[in-house]
C-alpha cells in the first residue's frame, strides 16, 4: 500500500472519509494492573464508565509482541501481488482498504485469521503456506494462546466484580471448542499527503463498536486510536506498546442488560508513521443464545433486548454498515430502549 505522488494519493483516498482534527488527548483512561487485589472492582468500574481500559502487568511476554509485529510488517511490506494471494477475505484472509462488503473503506490493510483450531480457515493456511519464511504460524499461535489465557482471567475477574454466577459464565464461552473468536492484524501505512486534505484527518478504520463479548488490542507506539465518550466527544488514546487496551463488545452489553456498554472507537491515519495493531476478538459459539445473565437481573427487571443467537447477531452485523448502531435491531421496542 505505497503511493508515490500527492495527486495519486488523493485519488487513492477519494472514497475514504475524513473528519475534523481532534486535539484532545484523553489522559483519564482507566489503568488496571492485572495483579492488583482490587483488579476485579477496577475492571467493573472502567467497563461501566467507559467500556474501555488499559491493562498493565498482564503477563504476556514482550517477546511475543515484538516477534509478531516484526513478522506482520514483513508481510505487509511484500509486493501487493504476493499479499493478494491471501485474499480476498471470506471473511478470513487479506483485505486492502475495503472493510466488509457494504461500502466501508479505510486507509488500512489487514489480515483476519480464525483462532479456533477446530475450524481452520483455508485463507489462514494460505497466509502461512505462501510466506512461510516471513509469517511463521508459531508467532501467531504463541501470541494468541498467551492473549487467550490472559483474557480468560480478565473476564473471570469481571465476573467476580459483577458477582456473576457461575464465575466462568463468560470465560466458558471463549474457552469453548466452538468459540467463534478471531484475530486481526491491521496495518495503517503513513500518509504524508494528509496536509493536502485541508487540515482534516483521514479515516484509517471508521467508527464502530465490536460485536463480540470482548476485544483485546495491542498496537505499536503510533497514535491514531480514538474512543467516543458518553458525551459524544472523540478523544485520542495515547499509545502504549507494552500494554493492552480492552473493549467491551455488543454481546457483553446485552449479557449485562446495558450495565456495561460497548465503546465506539475509530482509527485515524498518521502522516509519517505506520501503525500496526493486533486484536483478539473473543466471541461465543454461533449457537449461543445472547441474553442478560440471570444472576445480574434484579427482581422484576426486564431485558432491554430480544433474545438472539450469536449467529443471528453476527449475520445481522455483517449486513450493516460499519458505523450503524447494530444493537438497535434487537432492542425491545417497549420497556425503554438502551439506545446508543
Amino acid at each position: 500500500m505505497v503511493v508515490h505522488s500527492q495527486s495519486a494519493a488523493l485519488d487513492h483516498c477519494s472514497l475514504i472519509k475524513t473528519c475534523k482534527p481532534t486535539t484532545s488527548v484523553f489522559k483519564g483512561i482507566p489503568v488496571v494492573d492485572l495483579r492488583d487485589p482490587e483488579a476485579k472492582n477496577l475492571i467493573v468500574k472502567a467497563c461501566e464508565e467507559y467500556g474501555f481500559f488499559k491493562l498493565v502487568n498482564h503477563g504476556v511476554p514482550m517477546e511475543f509482541f515484538t516477534r509478531l509485529e516484526a513478522e506482520a510488517l514483513k508481510f505487509f511490506n511484500l509486493p501487493q501481488s504476493d499479499k493478494d494471494k491471501a485474499g480476498l477475505p471470506d471473511p478470513f484472509g487479506y483485505g486492502f482498504k475495503k472493510i466488509g462488503s457494504n461500502g466501508d473503506v479505510g486507509w488500512v490493510e489487514y489480515l483476519l485469521l480464525n483462532t479456533n483450531p477446530q475450524i481452520t480457515s483455508l485463507k489462514s493456511l494460505t497466509v502461512f503456506r505462501e510466506t512461510p519464511e516471513i509469517f511463521r504460524s508459531s508467532a501467531v499461535n504463541d501470541y494468541i494462546q498467551a492473549v487467550k489465557r490472559m483474557t480468560f482471567e480478565v473476564v473471570e475477574l469481571l465476573a467476580d466484580g459483577l458477582k456473576i454466577e457461575p464465575r466462568d459464565a463468560l470465560s466458558r464461552l471463549l474457552r469453548d471448542e466452538k468459540s467463534d473468536s478471531c484475530f486481526r492484524l491491521n496495518h495503517y501505512p503513513p500518509c504524508p499527503e494528509l496536509q493536502a486534505l485541508g487540515g482534516r484527518n483521514l479515516i484509517g478504520f471508521g467508527e464502530h463498536t465490536d460485536p463480540q463479548i470482548i476485544s483485546v488490542l495491542r498496537s505499536n507506539n503510533t497514535s491514531g486510536l480514538q474512543i467516543c465518550l458518553r458525551d459524544k466527544t472523540w478523544v485520542s488514546v495515547p499509545p502504549d506498546q507494552t500494554s493492552f487496551f480492552i473493549n467491551v463488545g455488543d454481546a457483553l452489553q446485552v449479557m449485562t442488560n446495558g450495565r456495561l456498554r460497548s465503546v465506539r472507537h475509530r482509527v485515524l491515519a498518521e502522516s509519517m508513521r505506520s501503525r500496526v495493531s493486533m486484536i483478539y476478538f473473543g466471541g461465543p459459539p454461533l449457537s449461543e443464545k445472547i441474553a442478560p445473565l440471570a444472576s445480574l437481573m434484579a427482581k422484576g427487571e426486564e431485558s432491554l433486548y430480544e433474545e438472539f443467537t450469536w449467529w443471528e447477531y453476527k449475520t445481522s452485523a455483517y449486513k450493516s454498515r460499519l458505523g450503524d448502531y447494530r444493537l438497535g435491531l434487537f432492542e425491545k421496542k417497549t420497556g425503554g430502549a438502551a439506545g446508543q
